[in-house]
């Protein structure tokens, strides 16, 4: 039996590997994000490890809080550095400036890191990291010794566009909004790759002048080690000399927690891209159930005389496991191969948003072949499950005839199975839709549940639609009535195939409505609410100088400037952002219904639903954790929702009370009474002409821009569902040739009573059509109905519009059919090629 089937698999390689194909696309995404997650895990591990210290002493309470957009006031005095250097276990203590308020800007005028990573600043030392090796060390020139000096790291000069002795220009968040040095040296990172972040350097005394007003403080202390002392007894050492408000953390507690942190990034990013994995695996099994159940029902002759001659049902169901175990195996194997150089393609489109991880050479760990294996093996078992136990069914009875129509009692189970699914996923709507909490989760499980119980029911349902096509096939005469039939005749194979392309194009569809809606949305939205002349902002959200408002407010015919800055904040354990502002001024521009004074700093507006959702009246205490500690506020007013406002809004005095700098994360400008916007529109533009994180943005401005972030993200979503398009289409092209193989006979019959062979082409792509539009109208019906359940329950998330893009669903129809068409050629080559004598002596 073993002899045999490896004939089979050798006879049917073409066919057998075009199922292995979505196998391998499924299994190249999985092995392709585990490869790129490990390399970006590798990367950030080089560069934290590279940049620890082995015990740091910091303000307390820093902890989770690094990446604050805005700059922490506490600051740790030179004099108690003195006191660490003077610890028995510390071998050097060394003050830090650090901050994160530059940005580079290459000799183009253009950001070096785009709006991606960072530009991190510290004042230069040759402090060692945990790995014992230097931090940093200047390769060429030297370091920062004076004011105006600068280095900067290799990538990021190669990138600017810089070379030693030319001036870089930084764009500041400070009182200065941009910074001219000279460039002295050329540093690299001691812990290898910087992932696309900048590095600038400055020497200490010039860094406490920028960041600190010249005082003889730092941000932290970097502590190493003497010989024989672990970090955990220097750590305890210094804590007997802090004063309150400080807090001491070795070297290795910082980096799990900074590990912990960028784990749970990167886990994010993993899920979503094994979310389209999962896509593309789903679909393939539909092509390779179908796959294999033809194969069967070809061979049931064959497997008959195996009966007759003493095969056991056993060995018969366990050759086709085997053909499928075979496939599984090379599928998986050319999987994880294509899936390496899917994580170079993945690395090279996020170098593009700014992440570079094309320095670390790609991990492929041992758990990568293993996963890859195991999915491509278990899907293809699985699927070929079903198939292997019908072969074993038949009997060697059935050697005599030529019956291969499947059992009626199997669509019966088929469609008790798809009705139970869709009821269950139906509840599952229908609660999210009830207004219960994580409403959105319930209606995607309740979605998926309906699109599997859709696909076993299609069997049934594509009776109607493919009618109706036939209808429309009249004006081809025979041949069109002959494409229908060809595709009603095994209905439990047209729509398994049909179905594969039905979840690609109902993820599609949902996604496009949820889209467009989002756009909408967006759309009225900003004309209800954008009632100032200008927004400035920063295009990924991060602050900017607050002396660029000031220099605006000096413009002439400019009337009110209001200034908003965003503070992280933990509030009843979820992170969210307080909205420090005018807060006045600002409800009164934004022209909004709010019952909001003049707030202090231990006072808070609520949002209106916020405030009913928490439980809260005006006159409670409510808790807000920062980075310095927790404050107790009182609600002292609520406003309606706004898409300017967070659901908290405090004053500017908030921002001091929490120890961070102040600078302005939105700046709203309005002409003065008797001037225009057009009048004052050049002179506002100029503040900015130099500073490319700030932009100026009209109402149509600002709308074009939130769409074009929205249609970027819905072209991505879309590029990668194309995954599951291309392998539907490979089923229908399976699908096609195979059955073409099977009515061998008939096609000879047909050409030998006077069928063209173009007639006979024509026919295999119009069965091809049929089948592609049968899937894109399962498909965009249930798209339609999930995104517009989609939207109703995102309502509360800002989607208050539902926009359905009927031109573009049509567009969908039209690709389907046109899937269809280029599936069929090679089929319908084939089939037109045939010997007319030889097909008709095919048994």
């Amino acid at each position: 039996m073993v002899r045999v089937t490896l004939r089979n698999l050798l006879a049917r390689k073409v066919r057998l590997l075009m199922s292995a194909f979505a196998i391998v696309l499924g299994v190249a995404f999985v092995a392709g994000t585990l490869i790129f997650t490990d390399t970006m895990s590798k990367s950030f591990d080089g560069i934290v490890k590279g940049s620890t210290a082995d015990v740091t002493v910091r303000p307390d309470g820093v902890g989770g809080w690094e990446q604050a957009p805005s700059a922490d006031t506490r600051t740790i005095p030179a004099s108690l550095v003195e006191e660490l250097r003077d610890l028995p276990g510390a071998e050097r203590a060394d003050g830090i400036v650090a901050s994160q308020a530059l940005t580079l800007v290459g000799s183009d005028g253009k950001l070096v890191t785009g709006f991606g990573p960072p530009t991190l600043t510290f004042s230069y030392d040759d402090s060692p990291a945990m790995t014992g090796e230097p931090a940093v060390v200047i390769d060429k020139g030297r370091a920062p010794t004076a004011d105006g000096e600068v280095a900067i790291d290799s990538a990021s000069a190669e990138k600017g566009g810089y070379a030693l002795g030319d001036t870089v220009t930084l764009v500041s968040t400070g009182d200065q909004p941009t910074l001219e040095v000279e460039l002295v040296g050329i540093a690299e990172f001691g812990g290898g790759s910087m992932a696309g972040a900048s590095l600038v350097l400055f020497d200490a005394a010039y860094a406490q002048e920028l960041f600190l007003g010249g005082r003889d403080v730092y941000n932290q202390v970097s502590l190493t080690t003497n010989e024989g002392v672990t970090q955990v007894e220097l750590a305890d050492e210094a804590a007997e000399i802090l004063p309150a408000g400080l807090e001491v953390v070795t070297g290795d507690k910082l980096a799990a927690d900074t590990e912990d942190t960028i784990g749970t990034i990167l886990g994010f990013l993993t899920t979503i891209l094994l979310v389209f994995a999962s896509i593309a695996i789903i679909v393939g099994t539909f092509l390779i159930i179908n796959t294999f159940s033809i194969l069967v029902a070809q061979r049931s002759r064959e497997l008959a005389l195996l009966r007759a001659l003493g095969a056991s049902r056993r060995q018969v169901s366990r050759s086709v496991l085997l053909e499928a175990f075979v496939v599984g195996l090379v599928g998986s194997t050319l999987g994880v191969l294509l899936g390496i150089g899917l994580a170079q393609a993945l690395s090279a489109l996020f170098k593009g948003f700014g992440l570079d991880v094309s320095e670390t050479p790609l991990v492929i760990a041992p758990r990568t072949w293993l996963v890859g294996y195991a999915v491509g093996l278990v899907v293809t078992m699985v699927a070929a499950y079903l198939p292997a136990r019908r072969a074993a069914r038949v009997a060697p009875v059935a050697a005599m005839r030529d019956d291969v129509a499947l059992p009626e009692s199997s669509m019966r189970v088929r469609m008790l199975i798809g009705s139970i699914l869709v009821v269950i996923g139906a509840g599952l709507v229908w609660m999210g839709l009830g207004g219960i909490d994580n409403g959105a989760w319930y209606v995607g499980a309740g979605a998926f549940a309906i699109l599997i119980g859709v696909s076993l029911m299609s069997p049934l349902l594509s009776h109607p639609v493919l009618v109706g096509l036939g209808a429309l096939y009249r004006p081809f005469g025979l041949v069109g009535r002959m494409a229908t039939q060809n595709a009603l005749r095994n209905p439990r194979r047209t729509a398994a195939t049909a179905s594969a392309l039905m979840i690609g194009l109902t993820l599609v569809t949902t996604m496009s409505i949820l889209g467009s809606s989002v756009n909408k949305s967006v759309d009225v939205g900003v004309k209800k609410e954008f009632t100032t002349d200008f927004l400035l902002t920063n295009p990924v959200g991060a602050p900017f100088s607050t002396s660029i408002a000031e220099q605006i407010r000096e413009i002439d015919g400019v009337g009110d400037v209001v200034e908003t800055q965003f503070v992280p904040a933990e509030i009843d354990g979820s992170f969210t952002a307080v909205t420090a502002s005018d807060p006045q001024l600002l409800v009164s521009m934004l022209e909004l219904d709010a019952s909001v004074g003049a707030l202090g700093a231990d006072q808070v507006a609520v949002r209106e639903d916020t405030l009913e959702d928490r439980g809260l009246e005006v006159g409670d205490t409510l808790t807000v954790e920062t980075q310095s500690g927790e404050h107790a506020l009182t609600v002292a007013g609520t406003f309606p929702e706004s898409s300017v406002i967070t659901e908290y809004l405090t004053s500017f005095a908030f921002v001091d009370l929490v120890s961070l700098t102040r600078e302005d994360s939105l700046v709203a400008v309005d002409a003065a009474p008797g001037a225009t916007g057009a009048e004052i529109e050049e002179p506002v533009r100029d503040v900015v002409a130099d500073i490319p994180t700030v932009v100026v943005q009209t109402q149509d401005e600002f709308i074009e821009s939130q769409r074009d972030q929205i249609n970027g993200i819905l072209m991505l979503i879309n590029a990668l569902l194309g995954l599951a398009i291309i392998i539907a289409a490979l089923g229908i092209v399976n699908t096609l040739a195979l059955s073409v193989i099977e009515r061998t006979r008939e096609v000879g019959l047909l050409r030998a009573v006077g069928m063209s062979r173009r007639q006979l082409r024509r026919m295999v792509r119009l069965e091809a059509v049929a089948i592609a539009v049968l899937g894109a109208v399962l498909g965009i019906v249930m798209g339609l109905v999930f995104g517009i359940v989609l939207q109703r329950v995102l309502q509360d998330d800002g989607i208050t519009e539902l926009s359905i893009p009927y031109g573009t669903l049509l567009v969908y129809v039209l690709i389907a059919a046109l899937v269809g068409v280029l599936a069929a050629l090679f089929p319908a080559l084939r089939a037109s090629r045939l010997n007319v004598l030889r097909a008709i002596a095919t048994e």
